[in-house]
Parts: structure tokens; sequence; C-alpha cells
């Protein structure tokens, strides 16, 4: 059986998930969220085999897909700029029908450089996964702002 955010008892408290669970908080004006749990937050990033299959292999994303994909890419970057120092923007260009790229820039340095795919299925399989492809995404751009610091810092 896959376990769903909801389902995992471990606090949430460090590097990328912690970022990105920033991200989702700043987005509640309101205060709605308030007595929500962080691994209730990163539910919709949780998309099992079986959910996946539900979805169709062709489809327009929906703007909460396209919202929960844009809090993502920021969290990356925002996770980057506290480790390096270095200020990270990120760039999206969507078709309608969930194809394009995705490009985070740190000064004229392109750090992460995405095409993007059927976004309409934008997900992990396990809250694991999510943050192993966030941790992926923010060292390799750490990488590079490392490699090239006169061009990051531009």
């Amino acid at each position: 059986m896959a376990e769903t955010a909801t389902q995992i008892a471990a606090p949430v408290a460090r590097g990328f998930l912690k970022e990105l669970i920033k991200q989702w908080r700043a987005q509640d004006l309101h205060g709605s969220w308030d007595k929500k749990a962080d691994l209730d937050l990163l539910e919709p990033y949780i998309l099992t085999r079986e959910k996946r299959r539900e979805l169709p292999m062709m489809g327009d994303p929906d703007p909460e897909t396209l919202w929960h994909m844009e809090l993502f890419y920021n969290a990356v970057g925002l996770t980057m700029e506290r480790i390096t120092g270095v200020m990270v923007s990120p760039l999206m260009k969507l078709h309608h029908e969930g194809f394009g790229r995705l490009v985070l820039t740190a000064g004229r340095l392109i750090v992460i450089n995405k095409n993007l795919r059927d976004v309409h299925r934008f997900g992990f399989e396990s809250l694991e996964k999510l943050e192993a492809e966030g941790e992926k995404l923010v060292a390799a751009g750490v990488e590079w702002i490392e490699r090239y610091p006169e061009v990051a810092r531009y």
C-alpha cells in the first residue's frame, strides 16, 4: 500500500521540503491553513501510480496543478538562494497543452534548464521522491553557482 503524506508521521524540518512548506504557508493570506499539518500541505504533490493511471495520457493542465508546480520550482530556487546567497529566479513558459520549458537563473547563469511535458500529470509517487527530486535540483543548481560564481553574481 502506498503511503500518502498524511500517513507519514516524521516531521519535515530540513532543506527543500521546509522551503516548499514555507511557500505554501505564504500563500495562505486568511489563515485557513493554520491548523493544517505541514505534511497535509504536501499532499497534492503525491501522485501514486493508481492516481496517475486515472489521469488521461494527454490533457490540459488545470490552474491548481500549475500553481503547485510554480511553488515547487520557487522552493527549489529559494533553497539555492539560502545556500549560496545568490538570488535565483524561476522562468516558466508553457503551452496550454502542458509542454514547455522551465529555467532557473542566477545572475546571467542558467542553473536549471528543464523541458516540461505532461504537466497535467505533475507529481511524485511518494514524499521521499518529492524530496529527492527537489534536493537533486537544488544540488545541481548550487554546483553551477559555485562553478561560475562571477557569472551568477553578475
